[in-house]
Protein backbone atom coordinates (compact mmCIF):
# COMPACT_ATOMS: atom_id res chain seq x y z
CA UNK A 1 0.00 0.00 0.00
CA UNK A 2 1.30 3.49 -1.23
CA UNK A 3 1.08 5.87 1.93
CA UNK A 4 0.43 9.45 1.30
CA UNK A 5 3.22 11.98 1.76
CA UNK A 6 1.08 13.89 3.98
CA UNK A 7 1.05 11.36 6.63
CA UNK A 8 4.15 10.66 6.63
CA UNK A 9 5.14 14.54 7.09
CA UNK A 10 2.29 14.15 10.36
CA UNK A 11 4.02 11.07 11.42
CA UNK A 12 7.19 13.07 11.87
CA UNK A 13 6.02 15.80 13.23
CA UNK A 14 4.12 13.85 16.05
CA UNK A 15 7.61 11.88 16.85
CA UNK A 16 9.41 15.39 16.84
CA UNK A 17 6.67 17.37 19.31
CA UNK A 18 6.88 13.41 21.58
CA UNK A 19 10.92 14.31 21.73
CA UNK A 20 10.67 17.49 22.54
CA UNK A 21 7.61 16.93 25.25
CA UNK A 22 10.23 14.20 26.90
CA UNK A 23 12.96 16.59 26.57
CA UNK A 24 11.02 19.14 28.46
CA UNK A 25 9.65 16.80 31.19
CA UNK A 26 13.28 15.72 31.80
CA UNK A 27 14.67 19.16 32.10
CA UNK A 28 11.56 20.15 34.85
CA UNK A 29 12.13 17.34 36.90
CA UNK A 30 15.57 18.16 36.79
CA UNK A 31 15.33 21.87 38.03
CA UNK A 32 12.79 20.83 41.13
CA UNK A 33 14.58 21.46 44.62
CA UNK A 34 16.34 18.07 45.74
CA UNK A 35 14.31 16.39 48.53
CA UNK A 36 15.62 14.01 50.97
CA UNK A 37 13.67 10.33 50.51
CA UNK A 38 12.91 8.83 53.44
CA UNK A 39 15.51 6.53 53.49
CA UNK A 40 17.78 9.23 52.97
CA UNK A 41 16.74 10.54 56.41
CA UNK A 42 19.87 11.06 59.10
CA UNK A 43 19.97 7.65 61.61
CA UNK A 44 20.00 10.97 64.50
CA UNK A 45 18.62 14.31 64.17
CA UNK A 46 17.30 16.68 66.40
CA UNK A 47 13.46 16.20 67.15
CA UNK A 48 12.01 20.10 66.90
CA UNK A 49 8.77 19.23 68.89
CA UNK A 50 11.23 17.88 71.65
CA UNK A 51 13.65 20.87 71.33
CA UNK A 52 11.00 23.42 71.87
CA UNK A 53 10.43 21.81 75.25
CA UNK A 54 14.29 21.90 75.99
CA UNK A 55 15.86 18.87 74.63
CA UNK A 56 19.29 19.40 73.24
CA UNK A 57 20.43 16.33 72.09
CA UNK A 58 20.12 14.34 69.29
CA UNK A 59 17.87 11.59 69.02
CA UNK A 60 16.98 8.25 66.90
CA UNK A 61 15.08 9.26 63.65
CA UNK A 62 11.42 7.44 64.09
CA UNK A 63 9.50 9.84 61.58
CA UNK A 64 9.75 12.36 59.56
CA UNK A 65 7.53 15.44 57.77
CA UNK A 66 7.91 17.71 55.03
CA UNK A 67 6.17 21.44 55.43
CA UNK A 68 7.29 25.27 53.13
CA UNK A 69 9.41 22.27 50.86
CA UNK A 70 11.93 21.46 53.74
CA UNK A 71 12.10 17.94 55.42
CA UNK A 72 11.50 17.60 59.74
CA UNK A 73 12.76 14.43 61.60
CA UNK A 74 11.25 13.39 64.71
CA UNK A 75 11.72 10.67 67.45
CA UNK A 76 8.49 9.28 67.58
CA UNK A 77 5.13 9.16 65.73
CA UNK A 78 3.61 10.76 67.97
CA UNK A 79 5.78 14.05 67.70
CA UNK A 80 5.23 14.10 63.88
CA UNK A 81 1.31 14.53 64.46
CA UNK A 82 2.05 16.98 67.24
CA UNK A 83 3.95 18.93 64.37
CA UNK A 84 1.85 18.36 61.69
CA UNK A 85 -0.67 20.06 63.61
CA UNK A 86 1.00 23.17 64.20
CA UNK A 87 3.69 23.08 62.10
CA UNK A 88 4.73 26.93 63.10
CA UNK A 89 4.65 26.38 66.36
CA UNK A 90 7.56 24.23 66.79
CA UNK A 91 10.12 26.21 63.67
CA UNK A 92 11.89 28.87 65.16
CA UNK A 93 10.05 32.07 64.26
CA UNK A 94 12.61 35.00 62.63
CA UNK A 95 14.87 36.89 64.96
CA UNK A 96 14.22 40.27 65.26
CA UNK A 97 10.74 40.49 65.24
CA UNK A 98 7.53 42.79 66.84
CA UNK A 99 7.33 41.88 70.71
CA UNK A 100 3.47 40.46 70.70
CA UNK A 101 1.20 43.23 73.30
CA UNK A 102 0.09 41.16 76.36
CA UNK A 103 -1.35 41.91 79.47
CA UNK A 104 -1.04 40.33 83.06
CA UNK A 105 -2.02 40.97 86.67
CA UNK A 106 0.65 41.84 89.69
CA UNK A 107 0.72 39.95 92.85
CA UNK A 108 -2.10 42.25 94.18
CA UNK A 109 -4.92 41.34 91.37
CA UNK A 110 -4.50 45.03 89.37
CA UNK A 111 -4.11 44.58 84.99
CA UNK A 112 -0.49 45.58 84.14
CA UNK A 113 0.98 45.48 80.49
CA UNK A 114 4.23 45.25 78.46
CA UNK A 115 3.84 48.97 77.69
CA UNK A 116 5.20 49.13 81.09
CA UNK A 117 8.60 48.75 80.80
CA UNK A 118 8.83 50.46 77.39
CA UNK A 119 11.81 52.15 77.05
CA UNK A 120 14.15 49.49 78.50
CA UNK A 121 15.34 46.56 77.40
CA UNK A 122 13.43 43.86 78.70
CA UNK A 123 14.18 39.86 79.78
CA UNK A 124 11.01 38.22 80.08
CA UNK A 125 10.73 34.85 81.93
CA UNK A 126 7.47 32.49 81.45
CA UNK A 127 8.25 30.83 84.80
CA UNK A 128 6.44 27.98 87.52
CA UNK A 129 7.03 27.39 91.37
CA UNK A 130 6.91 23.84 90.39
CA UNK A 131 9.50 23.67 87.68
CA UNK A 132 12.70 22.98 88.93
CA UNK A 133 14.78 24.38 86.07
CA UNK A 134 12.89 27.97 85.81
CA UNK A 135 13.82 27.89 89.80
CA UNK A 136 17.48 27.20 89.12
CA UNK A 137 17.78 30.11 86.47
CA UNK A 138 16.27 33.12 89.00
CA UNK A 139 19.44 33.52 91.32
CA UNK A 140 21.29 34.48 87.57
CA UNK A 141 18.10 36.74 86.75
CA UNK A 142 18.67 38.24 90.21
CA UNK A 143 21.77 38.94 89.74
CA UNK A 144 21.43 40.29 86.03
CA UNK A 145 18.67 42.61 87.61
CA UNK A 146 21.39 43.88 90.31
CA UNK A 147 23.95 44.50 87.73
CA UNK A 148 22.17 45.63 84.43
CA UNK A 149 18.75 47.55 86.35
CA UNK A 150 20.99 51.23 85.84
CA UNK A 151 22.24 50.95 82.80
CA UNK A 152 17.95 50.37 81.63
CA UNK A 153 17.52 47.06 81.78
CA UNK A 154 14.50 45.45 83.23
CA UNK A 155 13.65 41.86 84.27
CA UNK A 156 10.28 40.57 83.98
CA UNK A 157 9.03 36.93 85.48
CA UNK A 158 5.68 35.82 84.61
CA UNK A 159 4.15 32.74 86.56
CA UNK A 160 1.83 30.64 84.65
CA UNK A 161 1.11 28.76 88.39
CA UNK A 162 -2.88 28.12 88.26
CA UNK A 163 -5.34 27.86 90.78
CA UNK A 164 -7.19 29.77 93.37
CA UNK A 165 -4.05 29.74 95.74
CA UNK A 166 -1.88 30.63 92.81
CA UNK A 167 -1.16 34.23 94.40
CA UNK A 168 -0.21 33.45 97.87
CA UNK A 169 1.98 30.55 96.44
CA UNK A 170 3.92 32.62 94.30
CA UNK A 171 3.80 35.56 97.14
CA UNK A 172 5.77 33.01 99.44
CA UNK A 173 7.39 31.50 96.84
CA UNK A 174 9.09 34.86 95.93
CA UNK A 175 9.95 35.62 99.49
CA UNK A 176 11.60 32.67 99.91
CA UNK A 177 14.09 32.27 96.76
CA UNK A 178 14.80 36.46 97.49
CA UNK A 179 14.34 37.88 94.10
CA UNK A 180 12.71 41.56 94.04
CA UNK A 181 12.63 41.75 90.22
CA UNK A 182 8.72 42.64 88.81
CA UNK A 183 7.09 39.05 89.32
CA UNK A 184 3.67 38.97 87.71
CA UNK A 185 0.97 36.23 87.41
CA UNK A 186 -0.31 35.19 83.91
CA UNK A 187 -4.05 35.11 85.34
CA UNK A 188 -5.90 36.70 82.37
CA UNK A 189 -8.31 35.55 79.80
CA UNK A 190 -6.01 35.67 77.14
CA UNK A 191 -2.70 34.40 78.92
CA UNK A 192 0.60 35.80 78.00
CA UNK A 193 2.39 32.31 77.30
CA UNK A 194 -0.19 31.45 74.86
CA UNK A 195 0.43 35.37 72.67
CA UNK A 196 4.10 34.02 73.03
CA UNK A 197 3.56 30.71 71.65
CA UNK A 198 5.34 29.21 75.04
CA UNK A 199 5.19 25.62 74.88
CA UNK A 200 7.66 24.77 77.44
CA UNK A 201 9.37 26.64 80.25
CA UNK A 202 11.69 28.26 81.24
CA UNK A 203 11.01 30.24 78.13
CA UNK A 204 12.82 33.67 77.60
CA UNK A 205 12.56 36.43 75.52
CA UNK A 206 14.86 39.57 75.26
CA UNK A 207 12.83 42.46 73.93
CA UNK A 208 14.80 45.78 73.07
CA UNK A 209 13.99 49.07 73.04
CA UNK A 210 12.27 49.32 70.00
CA UNK A 211 9.98 46.49 71.31
CA UNK A 212 11.12 43.59 69.12
CA UNK A 213 12.46 40.24 69.63
CA UNK A 214 16.05 39.80 69.74
CA UNK A 215 16.82 36.86 71.81
CA UNK A 216 15.15 33.71 72.94
CA UNK A 217 15.91 30.92 75.27
CA UNK A 218 13.96 27.42 75.42
CA UNK A 219 14.31 24.79 77.93
CA UNK A 220 17.66 24.51 79.49
CA UNK A 221 19.31 27.75 79.22
CA UNK A 222 23.35 28.37 79.34
CA UNK A 223 23.69 30.99 81.98
CA UNK A 224 26.92 32.53 80.88
CA UNK A 225 25.23 32.91 76.99
CA UNK A 226 22.37 34.47 78.40
CA UNK A 227 24.75 37.55 80.31
CA UNK A 228 26.88 37.53 77.15
CA UNK A 229 23.37 38.11 74.59
CA UNK A 230 22.19 40.56 77.52
CA UNK A 231 25.47 42.70 77.39
CA UNK A 232 25.52 42.90 73.99
CA UNK A 233 22.30 44.51 73.70
CA UNK A 234 22.34 47.03 76.78
CA UNK A 235 22.29 50.72 75.56
CA UNK A 236 25.91 52.28 75.72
Amino acid sequence: MVRHRGHLSIRRNLRRYLVYGILLFIATILALPATPRADQAPKKALCPVCAIRGETEEEKVKARAEHDGNAYYFCSKSCREEFEADPIAFIPPPLPRGAPAFSVETLDGEPVDLSTHYGKLIVLDFWATWCKPCVDLMPSLQGIHERYADRGLVVVGISIDEGKDRIKKIRKFVERVGVDYSIYSDARPIPAWHTFKVKAIPALFLIDRDRQIVAQWLGTIDHQSLESVIQAHLPP
